[in-house]
């Protein structure tokens, strides 16, 4: 078992609220996924086509994944990228490292992990100019998907998203067959993409290590958001809102770090 390193480390960019009592109860899986335009500062909607759920993004904003536990039970979430795991780069597989959400929590993941304490923002970005093509893997570019897996043991309070260890090396083959049939599509061949996901300016935030036992080799749910540009989605027959006429809800807290102050 890898041993836990002896830090505590704040992620000021994970929610945590406490499970309710009674368990509530979820359809169709412990998490939800969204993904969030944070230079306007809402949910981006989903549209349904082709079997998939359709995102419309903004070249150059920036964006987060947000994930949702509904489930009373820890879960480790395997997050994709363009077909590369935003932990530790490589082609995305369902038995490598992801992130622990506690019971009941809602967590942003901002961008491709870095280290313990530094991410680089997740941009949406053009198709040429995102990270996987960069590193030579442009064929799964404008999907995010996550793998979620349940917990064997019993779940002890800890309220901090952490990193999950990877599957043990003879469940990964198996873990990966039994995922493969759920994940494809990743790449459409119907439409170029006229987005990707960038590597951009780094940002603050931190994990830590904890230990995870999975309790299946293969994932209890399997989730996946198409992205694209709204001309694009729209080619598709997707009825696009605009992006002046989607509901912006209130904000009591609209800036989270101090600005600097006016030059004078």
């Amino acid at each position: 078992m890898k041993r836990l390193l002896p830090l505590l480390l704040i992620l000021p960019l994970a929610g945590f609220r406490p499970a309710p009592v009674p368990p509530p109860v979820y359809e169709g899986g412990p998490v939800r996924m969204a993904l969030v335009d944070r230079d306007r500062g809402t949910e981006l909607r989903s549209y349904p086509a082709e079997g998939q759920r359709w995102v419309a993004g903004e070249r150059g904003h920036r964006y987060a994944v947000r994930l949702y536990n509904d489930s009373p039970r820890r879960v480790l979430v395997v997050l994709s990228v363009d077909g590369v795991n935003a932990i530790s780069g490589e082609d995305a597989d369902p038995s490598q490292t992801g992130y622990v959400l506690n019971p009941g929590q809602r967590a942003d993941i901002t961008g491709w992990r870095k280290s313990q304490d530094e991410v680089a923002q997740f941009v949406f970005s053009s198709p040429s100019g995102s990270y996987a093509s960069r590193t030579g893997r442009p064929d799964n570019i404008g999907v995010v998907g996550v793998a979620v897996f349940e917990e064997a043991r019993r779940w002890r309070p800890e309220p901090i998203l952490r990193r999950g260890l990877p599957l043990p090396a003879p469940a990964a083959e198996a873990a990966a067959d039994a995922s493969a049939s759920r994940i494809e599509g990743y790449a459409s061949k119907s439409q170029a993409p006229a987005l990707g996901t960038g590597h951009g300016a780094r940002e603050q935030s931190s994990v830590r290590d904890t230990d995870f036992e999975r309790a299946s080799r293969s994932p209890a749910q399997v989730l996946q958001l198409r992205y694209d540009s709204a001309r694009n989605l729209r080619a598709r027959g997707i009825l696009v809102d605009s992006p002046s006429r989607l509901p912006r809800e209130p904000q009591a807290f609209p800036n989270r770090y101090v600005p600097d102050p006016p030059a004078r």
